[in-house]
């Protein structure tokens, strides 16, 4: 059980290029179905958080899980989501779960980098033209605890790898 004091893990959950590239144009610039699919399969049950942009590129809150959505606006609200303002308001609204993950985008996961326990990292084994990135990881913070690759194919354009990182150190909570 968890006490009145424990907060939500800090997760991330990204699909990158090699060159660190996350998005173009407010979108995904690579279609991989089991990537798609191995996200909701990590996320579904889970409180996740995203900011205001990504909110709006995917249109709609996403089923089966809390949506949580930073935005610096106060005034912003959208149907079947969680307008928070901070993190610490962010793991005050899901004080109750195990786990709390960062959807994106790169100013979420910047955000959140710091708190991160774990990253569930797609590896795309592409270097793809973007105008939004991952943050730089220092590979002496993270140990890859599982790793898959596929091949690129019929249904996925690009062969890609998942992959499992779990910080060395464990972070501290925000407000520590």
């Amino acid at each position: 059980t968890r006490s009145a004091l424990q907060q939500p893990e800090v997760s991330l959950i990204v699909a990158m290029a090699e060159n660190g590239c996350i998005g173009r144009n407010n979108a995904l610039p690579w279609r991989l179905p089991d990537d798609l699919r191995r996200f909701k399969t990590l996320t579904l049950g889970k409180p996740i958080l995203m900011g205001r942009r990504t909110f709006e590129s995917i249109g709609r809150p996403l089923p089966e899980r809390p949506n949580l959505v930073l935005t610096r606006n106060r005034h912003w609200s959208a149907h079947g989501v969680l307008a928070v303002h901070s993190l610490g308001q962010a793991l005050g609204c899901v004080r109750d779960a195990d786990e709390l993950i960062g959807i994106g985008g790169a100013e979420v996961y910047r955000l959140l980098m710091p708190f991160a326990r774990r990253i569930y990292l797609t590896l795309v084994h592409a270097d793809i033209a973007g105008d939004t990135f991952f943050p730089a990881l220092d590979p002496t913070q993270w140990a890859d605890v599982e790793c898959h690759r596929h091949p690129s194919g019929e249904r996925n354009a690009y062969a890609f790898t998942f992959m499992t990182l779990e910080r060395k150190n464990v972070p501290q909570p925000p407000g520590a």
